[in-house]
C-alpha cells in the first residue's frame, strides 16, 4: 500500500458556514472578519407561571412582504415588524435568504410560523394562550442591529403581556 502524502490544507476542504462568513464579510471590505457573539450571561430565566397560564408569542427571522425575485435579490426595506396572527401570510420572502435551496423549501410557512400548531396547544390549554401578533426579525446579519431589534420586540412582548417568546429561526 502507497503511503498517503501529508495533506496541508490552508483550508477545509468542505464547505464551511464560518469560512463563507469571513469571506464574504472580507469582500464586502470590511476592516474585519466576521465575530461571532459570545455572551458569557445570557438574559433568559425561567418562567413564573406555568405552560397552560401563559401567553405565548411567535418571533421568526422570515420577511413579512413577499415579492417575486428573479435570481433572489435582496428585499428593500426590512424591519422588525409585528403582524396580527388573525391575518396568517400564505407565502413570506425568505429568496434572499441562504440556504440548501436544492434540498429544501419554504412554502410551508407553518414550518417557521407556527401558529396554527400554537392555536391548538392553545384550545387544548397545554398553552394559556397565543399572542395576537407575531414579530419578525428580518435576517440582517449585523450583532448591533439585532440588538437593537431584540429591545423592539422585547418592548412588544412586555406591552402584550407575554410570558414566553418562541424564537424561530429560519
Amino acid at each position: 500500500m502507497a503511503a498517503q502524502a501529508d495533506r496541508q490544507l490552508a483550508r477545509r476542504s468542505f464547505v464551511s458556514y464560518i469560512d463563507k462568513s469571513r469571506e464574504y464579510y472580507q469582500a464586502q471590505g470590511f476592516e474585519h472578519p466576521y465575530r461571532w457573539a459570545a455572551f458569557d450571561e445570557v438574559p433568559f430565566s425561567p418562567s413564573s407561571k406555568p405552560l397552560n397560564e401563559s401567553r405565548v408569542a411567535v418571533v421568526t427571522t422570515s420577511f413579512l412582504h413577499h415579492h417575486d425575485s428573479a435570481h433572489g435579490a435582496p428585499a428593500t426595506g426590512k424591519v422588525v415588524y409585528h403582524h396580527p396572527v388573525a391575518e396568517v401570510p400564505a407565502r413570506m420572502f425568505t429568496d434572499d435568504l441562504s440556504w440548501d435551496k436544492q434540498e429544501t423549501h419554504t412554502d410551508d410557512t407553518e414550518s417557521f410560523l407556527p401558529l396554527g400548531a400554537l392555536r391548538s396547544l392553545a384550545d387544548d390549554g397545554v398553552i394559556g394562550s397565543l399572542n395576537g401578533r407575531f414579530f419578525g426579525v428580518p435576517t440582517e446579519y449585523s450583532q448591533r442591529k439585532t440588538g437593537l431589534d431584540a429591545d423592539e420586540i422585547a418592548a412588544w412582548c412586555t406591552e402584550d403581556g407575554v410570558d414566553i417568546a418562541l424564537l424561530v429561526p429560519l
